[in-house]
């Protein structure tokens, strides 16, 4: 009987256990092998791919760090629920100014986001118009109860997004939107305030099908943040020149 897994031939160049993190990558999409699935134990994969147990240990620490499997213990290896998604791609845990950070992620979601409103608005589906509002309830009752409302901003952000019916797009925003975590150090009531309302009219616009409006009321959301935070750090630069 043939081997389930195809021999380790191709990727020469690279080593061999990252050449078996590929075969059982696409043993994943080949078997359409879903989210929470369990792959076969180490034992069934070294002898199906003719390899030593220990290259299996590898590649799945590969396949790991990549954020494709987790393993369980005692029970096994499974597939993730946000598979090949990493938490912190681009590093921005690392990057030491977190001011100049937010403000440049601003600029970056200032060119990207409104394209994104005005194409949900237009691509919104009607049966998903009552989650979206949802969503922008979701984050007003966080700021009214005066918690941590990044999850739920980012969700908001990302369902306008998936309104698109583009499947990169979703992908894209919690990248994009890291800016949100930074943020939500300004606790600032004109901040919260000004959220409340942007993010009101973002959904307002989305669900009436106005590209137009959605796209300037998410100008006017980012553009205000961004002014928000230029405030704080005059006030606070100032406040530090007092001190000195």
């Amino acid at each position: 009987m043939e081997s389930v897994f195809k021999v380790v031939q191709k990727h020469k160049e690279l080593s061999l256990s990252e050449r078996v993190a590929q075969q059982i990558s696409d043993l994943i999409k080949e078997r359409n092998i879903g989210v929470g699935d369990k792959l076969p134990n180490e034992f069934e994969l070294a002898e199906s791919l003719n390899v030593g147990r220990g290259t299996i240990r590898e590649a799945v620490k590969i396949l790991v760090a990549r954020n494709c499997l987790e393993i369980r213990r005692g029970k096994g290896t499974f597939v993730t629920e946000k598979i090949g998604q990493v938490t912190d791609p681009l590093g921005f845990e690392y990057i030491a100014d977190k001011v100049k950070l937010t403000e440049e992620l601003y600029e970056v979601r200032f060119q990207i986001e409104p394209w994104i409103a005005s194409l949900a608005a237009k691509r919104i589906r009607e049966d998903e118009k009552e989650e979206l509002r949802r969503r922008c309830a979701a984050v007003e009752t966080c700021i009214a109860e005066g918690v941590d409302h990044y999850d739920a901003d980012n969700a908001f952000h990302q369902y306008i997004a998936q309104c698109t019916h583009n499947s990169v797009l979703p992908e894209i925003i919690p990248i994009i939107t890291y800016s949100v975590r930074l943020f939500t150090r300004f606790t600032d009531p004109k901040i919260l305030k000004d959220t409340v309302r942007t993010h009101r009219a973002i959904a307002d616009a989305i669900c009436s099908n106005d590209a137009e409006w959605a796209e300037k009321s998410m100008k006017e959301h980012i553009s205000s943040n961004l002014d928000c935070i230029n405030q704080l750090k005059e006030r606070e630069a100032a406040s530090k020149a007092e001190v000195r």
